[in-house]
């Protein structure tokens, strides 16, 4: 039977509440909304908490969608349902309801957040991968006040990210372009697992030219990987396929996945050049149908 050590439980009832329980707890404590990936951490004895901080009744406070000129604000408590259904965030960002539409299953997705995914770190985790692609900035409260960090900075390793003990992470904002779409491509062994590999690409497009393109890839290392070489090959490059082959062989060439019982490193590199293709390919082609 799998049980949790023991642990102390409070109901954060503000952000302000949040923050300074974390502040007396120290790095003892661990924030929690959906509880998916954290849960069964401390069930296996993965991670040891001592103070469990429940932010669930924040969701008014922190879950919301703004679409702005020029940028979209996501707040962290914002459920992955929400992320799916909204109407407004795919006409802009429709990456995130191609990958919300692959992401766990309908219990999973009712409650687990995108603050919980980017924060848990986790080297496979698709938001992750979406955010990088899209230069995300997240922004990190604290007692004092709040910074902004970098999506390129927020994770520093495996399961370790730039929120430090006294802090939570409140909102993740994603800068808009004009003539830019975004697509987001998932191999899993079975509906709602794990990625084998996932890959989600950003393309710009100026006077018929590729101006800026990123390209996001999850479970190829040891965090998500964004590969500026690939971002350099593609600047000024006419879209077709041609370029989309050699930026995929340039990616796999790039990436360092593992052999695991998902399947072979040479496989992985192997969906990294075609998941590669098939996301450049089809942000292309939502510019063209003038599809955001």
């Amino acid at each position: 039977m799998q049980v949790p050590g023991p642990f102390e439980y409070d109901r954060a009832t503000s952000v302000e509440h949040a923050i300074g329980l974390l502040e007396r707890r120290g790095d003892a404590a661990r924030l929690i909304a959906g509880g998916h990936s954290l849960l069964p951490m401390m069930k296996l004895r993965l991670a040891d908490v001592e103070y469990l901080i429940d932010i669930n009744d924040l969701h008014d406070e922190l879950g919301y969608v703004a679409v702005e000129p020029g940028v979209v604000r996501l707040g962290a408590l914002t459920r992955h349902r929400e992320l799916l259904e909204s109407d407004e965030l795919a006409a802009v960002l429709p990456i995130f309801r191609d990958a919300e539409r692959v992401i766990a299953d309908p219990v999973v997705r009712n409650r687990g957040t995108i603050g919980g995914s980017l924060c848990q770190a986790d080297p496979s985790e698709d938001l992750s991968a979406v955010c990088s692609c899209l230069d995300a900035e997240c922004v990190v409260r604290n007692g004092s006040g709040q910074r902004v960090v970098p999506m390129a900075e927020f994770h520093r390793g495996p399961y370790e990210t730039a929120v430090g003990d006294g802090e939570m992470l409140v909102e993740v904002r994603i800068p808009l372009h004009s003539q830019s779409s975004s697509a987001f491509e998932k191999v899993e062994r079975r509906a709602g697992d794990w990625a084998v590999v996932s890959a989600a690409a950003a393309v710009t497009m100026a006077d018929g030219v590729i101006a800026d393109a990123r390209i996001g890839f999850a479970a190829v290392g040891p965090h998500t990987v964004v590969i500026p070489a690939v971002s350099e090959l593609l600047r000024g490059g006419t879209p077709g396929d041609q370029l989309y082959e050699r930026a995929g062989a340039l990616a796999a060439e790039h990436c360092e996945p593992t052999t695991d019982m998902r399947g072979t490193a040479d496989y992985k590199r192997h969906l990294v050049r075609e998941l590669t293709r098939r996301t450049l390919r089809r942000s292309v082609r939502r510019i063209a149908d003038g599809r955001s």
